[in-house]
């Protein structure tokens, strides 16, 4: 039975399922402690398996929830480059960025 659900995170929506690895905006700046329960009450719908049918809030399910709790406190995402250029100005910027997320494993799906 592949059970999932979508939930609102971070600005976006992410589709999990039970036992999935995610990363997820920084949570406590990056000291969360591992093994912290963490839940997510924003769910968008939960699916119904196999053959089931799935439950679509409007816009949230009322009483559901996904648990998740923390493996890796701080961890760091791809870098991006960005570049900066105006022709015929002489003017070149060129930086980097690193996002930090928290490793989150989710645990179960309510609802």
């Amino acid at each position: 039975m592949s059970n999932y659900a979508v939930i609102v995170e971070g600005g976006g929506q992410r589709r999990v399922k039970e036992g999935e690895v995610i990363d997820i905006d920084l949570i406590d700046g990056g000291e969360a402690q591992v093994g912290k329960k963490i839940s997510f009450d924003k769910v968008l719908l939960i699916s119904g398996g196999e053959g089931g049918s799935a439950k679509v809030g409007t816009p949230f399910l009322a009483g559901a929830s996904v648990a998740a709790e923390v493996v890796e406190p701080l961890v760091k995402g791809d870098k991006l480059v960005v570049q900066y250029f105006q022709a015929k100005k002489g003017s070149r910027n060129r930086t980097g960025h690193r996002q930090k997320y928290t490793r989150v494993k989710v645990t179960g799906i309510k609802g």
